[in-house]
């Protein structure tokens, strides 16, 4: 009796091996045994609803502005209640980062044209020569036409205060860079309520601001860091679409 069960045994194994195993390896291959049983088991939202960025645990609100747009409009955070809106931080004469930034948002301004309640928020870091007249000929010459993309202007305190307690995002003049003006080419994405919202990274972890320096058409940098406009997009329509 002992022999026919071993026997049989060992024909069950068998057929095991022969059906299973080889579905195991290719999902292995594939790398799908690893990302789909992780997405099913502890973290089934990481990347699906979008991060607040906080400060003390509580969640980071814009904190009140009003500055002069290339119409020479007096422009607050209050004009964006209800859309979605990137911020970011730039000035018209620079000769590195801006122009990459300043034809990211237009791509996505193009693609985004449909909806109503997107709008951008790009504030100088160089107020002495970034009139509003002089931001109304960048306009022009980058093909802003969304009239929800304000170009703003101000005193100079008030603005780098904006940028470096308010959103955390480096500025400074420095005379011994390109231009006498360096910050970070980073992109805000600020929700209808005005909160400042982010995806999650493969980790958990909210990656707060998105790399607004490399365009979608580079794929990524020389150091290899990649592209993030297109995960913005698709953050932009998810907000978008959650009032619709």
């Amino acid at each position: 009796m002992k022999k026919y069960s071993y026997v049989g045994i060992s024909f069950v194994i068998l057929i095991f091996g022969i059906i299973f195993i080889p579905r195991i390896v290719n999902r292995i291959k594939n790398a799908s045994i690893v990302e789909n049983d992780r997405m099913s088991a502890s973290n089934p939202v990481v990347n699906q609803k979008l991060s607040y960025m906080k400060i003390d645990g509580k969640p980071k609100k814009v904190p009140d502005f009003a500055f002069l747009n290339q119409d020479s409009l007096l422009i607050t955070n209050h004009d964006f209640k209800g859309k979605v809106y990137v911020v970011d931080f730039f000035f018209t004469s620079c000769p590195t980062i801006c122009p990459k930034m300043t034809k990211n948002l237009v791509y996505l301004q193009n693609k985004l044209k449909d909806y109503e309640n997107f709008g951008v928020a790009s504030f100088t870091i160089n107020p002495r020569r970034d009139t509003p007249s002089m931001l109304k000929k960048y306009a022009e010459n980058y093909g802003i036409t969304n009239p929800d993309w304000h170009l703003l202007t101000g005193e100079r305190e008030d603005l780098y205060d904006l940028a470096n307690e308010g959103f955390n995002i480096y500025a400074a003049e420095n005379p011994d860079v390109p231009g006498g003006f360096e910050h970070n080419g980073y992109f805000a994405l600020i929700d209808q309520e005005g909160y400042v919202r982010s995806r999650y990274d493969a980790s958990g972890n909210p990656i707060i601001y998105y790399r607004g320096t490399i365009g979608v058409e580079e794929k990524e940098d020389e150091n290899g860091e990649k592209e993030q406009i297109t995960i913005l997009l698709k953050d932009i329509k998810k907000l978008l679409e959650e009032d619709e």
